[in-house]
């Protein structure tokens, strides 16, 4: 990234950052700004998570710290119509896309949400109304051949499960990047 594309970025981040204080009530700006500044590769990861539709904004998590999360109203549209992972690509026999969600997050340099973390996103909005998303599952279920997915139906939050191998137009994954 070049140092004016650092400074657009910048840029947008705190008026987005402004626009929705209320996602992030007692964090000051100049916080954030710093510890992107001191870190180049978070800074990098944001701008992979702008630039595949996520509008990344800061959240403070459950166990209360920062993290940019995809706060954009549906699952990004640029990490959509994907697997949760690499093991449940390569097995379909099928029409295997050409990525899943953990290799494409891995790639971006975040994580995938878990459900608290799911769960504090809809806290200081109201997201995946339409779409839902992969979440980070855990170790037994995938061991099964499952994965997690939430989404917001009814004003309220569900959790559920699918085969890891499925994919479908309208889920993706929001990404998660703790500061």
């Amino acid at each position: 990234m070049t140092a004016a594309e650092r400074r657009a970025l910048l840029q947008q981040l705190e008026a987005r950052f402004t626009a929705h204080a209320t996602r992030h009530a007692s964090v000051a700006w100049t916080a954030v700004e710093a510890l992107l500044m001191k870190k180049p590769k978070l800074l990098d990861a944001v701008q992979r998570m702008e630039a595949s539709g996520g509008e990344p904004d800061v959240v403070v998590l459950p166990d209360g710290a920062l993290a940019y999360c995809d706060c954009v109203a549906e699952s990004p549209i640029g990490r959509r119509s994907l697997c949760y992972d690499g093991p449940a690509r390569t097995t379909r026999k099928e029409a295997a896309p050409a990525s899943s969600a953990m290799e494409m997050a891995a790639d971006m340099g975040v994580a995938l949400m878990t459900e608290d973390e799911y769960h504090a996103l809809q806290q200081v909005g109201a997201f995946d109304r339409k779409t839902s998303s992969w979440l980070a599952t855990p170790a037994p279920i995938r061991a099964l051949g499952g994965a997690l997915f939430g989404d917001r139906r009814y004003e309220r939050v569900f959790i559920y499960h699918n085969g890891a191998q499925s994919y479908y137009a309208v889920r993706g994954f929001r990404g998660v990047l703790r500061l």
